[in-house]
């Protein structure tokens, strides 16, 4: 098969699955690089198919001998025009590598929102999975949720709040750099975001599973965040998102509250700007990379996300190099927000333009090199041969 990636807009279109394989061991071969490391044994991540959830997984597999459940909602192959999403494929050869160094993989390929998905696994815990579990990640990412109590349906938006925010964007699709223009959200469009993307549902995910037992003495559940800086404030930490990322961290104080009778902890991580399938759409975010990108990589301190989850669970919240906030939230953003870091990406970000978006100057063959990654595409140590012989009967027959 010849496997096509093209772009609608800024949304990505179209998988590799060969290549989404040699990405998944690529980022196992990095883990196994940095050697093993003490953690958790039985851990559940919600949202564990790409980015931070599948670099969680990986770290904690593959460094840390974890077993793992994976809960996340994705798409399988139909035909050859339509091969699904890189999720689907990600669960699947993470699993096949967890599994050849005898390690427990489940992956639930269910909506996450629903009592129904919570059940089923809280069931799996108590029957096949030694029954507890030492971790909880709540890594989810979705623009859309069902309430799961009323049935009604709520779509996020990723607005300005109380003011129309212009700035530099780039439609990847066209390689156009271009002024957007971000108009401010409604009052229902903020919550409608909060209700999809705050921590309602990792609360309800923590009250089932400490109702039905399943939790360990001392659990640990984290939260991902991310707060960025004043370059990004106005659409991202101050817009809709922050609004969403707030209602997380109340949400922490009663996870807290939840599990003190078991010495259980619930954690927000506030995670550094990294690519993920969100990275390209969120207004103004690429040109960001771009500048934080160039600056960081010159610096030696980018990352990738299996290079930022290894290092917060290795070296921060398994480790002994962990940097909280005044709020008891975990930082390892600080190398972004280093304010020389960050001086220095402001002054890069207001010379870019349609002339040099593209250039060596700028991150923008950093941005897009990843983000090409996320779907399988310009992946290092990729073989166009296997891709070649791969046929669709043979992704049919894959199992998840």
């Amino acid at each position: 098969m010849k496997f096509e990636h093209k772009m609608r807009g800024n949304v990505s279109v179209g998988v590799n699955p060969i290549g989404c394989k040699q990405e998944v061991n690529n980022q196992i071969d990095f883990v196994k690089e940095q050697g093993a490391y003490e953690g958790p044994k039985k851990v559940l991540i919600i949202g564990a198919s790409s980015s931070y959830g599948l670099a969680t997984r990986i770290s904690l597999a593959f460094g840390a001998n974890a077993d793992t459940i994976g809960v996340s909602f994705e798409k399988g192959p139909k035909s050859e025009k339509n091969l699904g999403t890189a999720g689907w494929y990600n669960n699947i050869y993470f699993k096949q590598a967890a599994e050849a160094e005898d390690l427990i993989a489940k992956n639930f390929v269910q909506d996450a929102f629903s009592h129904e998905t919570k059940q089923d696994v809280i069931k799996y815990i108590k029957e096949e999975f030694g029954g507890k579990v030492d971790l909880v990640v709540y890594s989810l990412a979705s623009s859309v949720r069902t309430d799961p109590d009323t049935g009604e349906r709520f779509n996020s938006v990723i607005k300005s709040i109380d003011q129309t925010v212009v700035g530099p964007n780039v439609n990847i699709q066209k390689q156009e750099f271009f002024e957007h223009v971000l108009e401010p959200a409604t009052q229902e469009e903020i919550a409608d975001t909060v209700k999809v993307m705050g921590g309602e549902d990792w609360q309800l995910w923590m009250e089932a599973l400490k109702e039905a037992g399943v939790l360990e003495e001392d659990v640990l559940t984290v939260n991902y965040s991310y707060l960025g800086s004043d370059l990004n404030r106005p659409y991202y930490g101050g817009g809709t998102l922050g609004q969403a990322k707030a209602d997380c961290e109340v949400k922490a104080d009663n996870v807290n509250e939840l599990l003190t009778d078991i010495g259980g902890k619930a954690t927000i991580v506030v995670a550094t700007a990294v690519t993920t399938k969100a990275s390209s759409v969120i207004p103004f975010f690429p040109v960001y990379c771009m500048g934080i990108y160039r600056i960081m990589a010159d610096n030696g301190t980018h990352e990738t996300p299996i290079m930022h989850q290894d290092r917060i669970y290795r070296d921060m919240l398994y480790g002994n190099n962990a940097m909280y906030d005044d709020k008891g939230r975990l930082r390892p953003d600080s190398w972004e927000l280093d304010p020389e870091v960050q001086k220095e990406a402001e002054t890069l970000t207001h010379t870019i333009n349609e002339d040099n978006f593209t250039s060596d100057k700028t991150g923008y063959s950093i941005f897009m090199k990843e983000y090409l990654n996320l779907a399988g595409f310009d992946v290092d140590g990729y073989n166009e041969a296997e891709g070649e012989e791969t046929t669709l009967d043979d992704l049919l027959a894959l199992e998840f």
